[in-house]
């Protein structure tokens, strides 16, 4: 059958990820697609032996193989500067937050997901994260010597070749709806929240595709630091992070940059719609003593 459609892939990945049969009724309240375009879907997904009696087959974890999350690749080298001064003697990612790590939240969801292939791209307080392998043996480290002379995108480097079918993560993202990450993906996809208005960092997007990165903006989509690259887009990303960052001023970069900026015309990053609520970046001090009250002291 070769490659799966979009509508093909909306409703395996809900038959692949549920753990019972699926009714019909289920599917058109989980697609959110009209009832005959999903047994038009049905029906080509069972005469291609990928779904029988509500279920998946083998043949069809086969079809969805190209589109599962291999790895995850945390960005986590920084200092935290605008955390001090927690981060003096933690780097942010192992603040805890109401007892637990930061980055365990996100470790724990992808490992929810089945994703197992882990990576953290360590830099200040390196040591420190050996901390993790206690509860997380998989973790593998990748060391950034340059982090406190260079943006992020000097972890991307580090990772260059690891961004096929695989999750980029910001650290220091506090999650609360683990659902968010996902064990399939159609396509490259940044996670981002929609807003009538935002100081933050923000995309223009049209059809679904990101066109710009900006700070700040009037009906846009607030940036989350949590993005996946397809199989393509993560080769494409290993040659073009290099060239980015060996360009004058290349160091200053954001590695995200390198996609939705200097290279655009590469790639057709799509926006995946998250809420509010689902995940919280700290950024200040300030913001971390409004969440927990042990370090409101």
């Amino acid at each position: 059958m070769g490659e799966l459609s979009r509508k093909q892939f909306d409703v395996l990945e809900r038959f692949a990820t549920s753990r019972q049969p699926l009714t019909q009724r289920q599917l058109l309240e989980q697609t959110g697609y009209p009832a005959e375009v999903l047994d038009a879907v049905l029906r080509e997904l069972e005469a291609s032996k990928y779904v029988e009696a509500g279920v998946i087959t083998p043949a069809g974890l086969v079809a969805m193989e190209p589109y599962r999350v291999k790895r995850a690749v945390f960005i986590a080298a920084g200092f935290g500067s605008r955390m001090v001064p927690i981060t003096f003697n933690t780097p942010k990612p192992l603040v805890r937050v109401n007892g637990k790590r930061i980055i365990d939240g996100l470790i724990d969801a992808c490992l929810d997901a089945d994703i197992q292939e882990i990576y953290i791209v360590r830099g200040y307080l390196a040591e420190q994260f050996d901390q993790l392998l206690y509860k997380y043996p998989m973790i593998k480290f990748l060391e950034n010597p340059v982090y406190n002379e260079a943006n992020n995108i000097s972890s991307s480097v580090v990772a260059r070749y690891l961004l096929s079918n695989a999750y980029v993560f910001e650290a220091d993202l506090l999650i609360s709806n683990p659902a968010i990450i996902k064990k399939y993906h159609y396509r490259s996809n940044f996670l981002a929240i929609k807003k009538d208005r935002t100081d933050d960092w923000c995309f223009v997007v049209e059809d679904g595709i990101i066109t710009e990165e900006k700070v700040g903006g009037l009906d846009c989509w607030q940036m989350v630091g949590i993005s996946y690259w397809d199989e393509q887009d993560g080769q494409k990303l290993s040659v073009d992070i290099k060239e980015t960052y060996e360009q004058p001023g290349g160091k200053e970069r954001y590695w995200e940059q390198v996609p939705l900026v200097f290279c655009k015309n590469h790639y057709a990053v799509e926006v995946r719609e998250c809420e509010e609520s689902d995940i919280i970046e700290i950024d200040t001090f300030r913001e971390l003593k409004a969440i927990d009250k042990l370090y409101d002291v």
